[in-house]
């Protein structure tokens, strides 16, 4: 997944399940036609280039983060084997890296001098997937049965699991797998540590029936596909950050406006050495819709997070074993000036009618 936890590669960068990926987008390319100059924008992805990064896409190929001042543009694919978006950032690889606070508190305790400044997805699309001939429903649901879960980070989120429902995990066995989710449907494991939009969706179109339960429904209620950025950034290049996040906020509204477009750019162009199925990724793109738009975002636009989300993610990551302050994780204040600045870019998407229908159905 761009997922697991990043949403869990190189600690919890998510699922996905297709092949690799180039490190080169396409480029916009050009020079700025307004007064900033900020030159090349390097943005460390979390997973490969599926549909996950859609508003990516758009900011790049329509040109949003062009006139924002970046004279090109390098999507840095992530996967399993690839480099971390805290890595990335922190030596100087990447402006911004696509994460989650599952991965980026505990570099931070590590002595990371990192923050994140926005959330893409304000619930996590962590779950356990099971065929719905051998239903697991939820988390006590496990108990007795085999679960495969990933190595890395979304080891430690399982846990987090196991711990906010009062499980014993010697009441299961955990199997480690890789990313590759048909391990459920031949018996290996009888649940299997999944994005709810993507594995699902990939088991589904191959003809299986499948039941998943979301972390984020059972006490585990964390942010991801969060931006990471150095703190030295925040201090130092501000302006620069600002307007990242503002081609950010223009293309992601474009993506969720447009989600048969984003999958076409995902398919087409970006992600067209993985051989992705156009239509899986449109119904992935209205699965994600739901987790990146809430009345939250569309009162006070994409990315921002309220106080109160931000205490749950706290709670939360407590839970999961890492104990970090608000303050020490987060700085929300760069998205606040660019929508006190241009009010006019909270008036983002709604949940689109396809995406609407994929939520009444989750």
């Amino acid at each position: 997944m761009a997922g697991l936890a990043g949403l869990g590669v190189a600690g919890a960068s998510a699922l996905a399940a297709c092949g690799g990926s180039s490190d080169e987008a396409p480029s916009s390319g050009g020079t700025s036609g307004g007064a900033a100059n900020y030159g090349e924008l390097a943005i460390q992805l979390s997973w490969i280039k599926n549909i996950e990064f859609a508003g990516e896409y758009f900011a790049d190929s329509k040109g949003y983060f062009k006139d924002a001042g970046f004279s090109s543009v390098n999507l840095i694919a992530g996967g399993a084997a690839g480099t971390s978006a805290e890595a990335a950032v922190t030596t100087g690889k990447a402006l911004v890296g696509l994460s989650a606070p599952t991965l980026t508190a505990p570099a931070i305790n590590e002595g990371a001098p990192l923050k994140i400044i926005g959330a893409t997805f304000q619930k996590n699309a962590f779950c356990i997937v099971s065929l719905a001939s051998n239903p697991i429903a939820d988390p006590a649901a496990m108990k007795g049965k085999k679960i495969g879960v990933q190595s890395g980070g979304n080891e430690q989120i399982f846990s987090g699991l196991l711990k906010a429902n009062n499980i014993d995990p010697s009441s299961l066995t955990i199997v480690p797998v890789q990313y590759d989710p048909t391990v459920v449907t031949t018996g290996e494991v009888d649940g299997f540590m999944a994005y709810v939009t993507n594995e699902p969706i990939l088991l589904k179109g191959k003809g299986f029936d499948t039941v998943e339960f979301l972390f984020a429904d059972h006490g585990l209620p964390l942010v991801t596909e969060t931006f990471t950025v150095a703190q030295e950034t925040i201090e130092k290049d501000r302006d620069k950050l600002k307007a990242f996040l503002k081609a950010e906020i223009l293309g992601w509204t474009d993506a969720l406006n447009n989600p048969a477009e984003g999958a076409k750019l995902a398919v087409e162009t970006y992600g067209k050495d993985l051989n992705l199925n156009l239509e899986e990724q449109i119904e992935e793109i209205n699965a994600q819709a739901t987790l990146i738009v809430s009345e939250d975002t569309v009162k006070n636009g994409l990315f921002t997070m309220t106080d109160e989300l931000i205490d749950i993610n706290i709670k939360s990551l407590e839970t999961a074993g890492t104990s970090i302050t608000a303050e020490k994780l987060f700085d929300l204040s760069l998205l606040k000036e660019v929508y006190s600045e241009d009010p006019s870019l909270i008036t983002g998407p709604t949940l689109t009618p396809e995406a609407a229908s994929a939520a009444a159905t989750s």
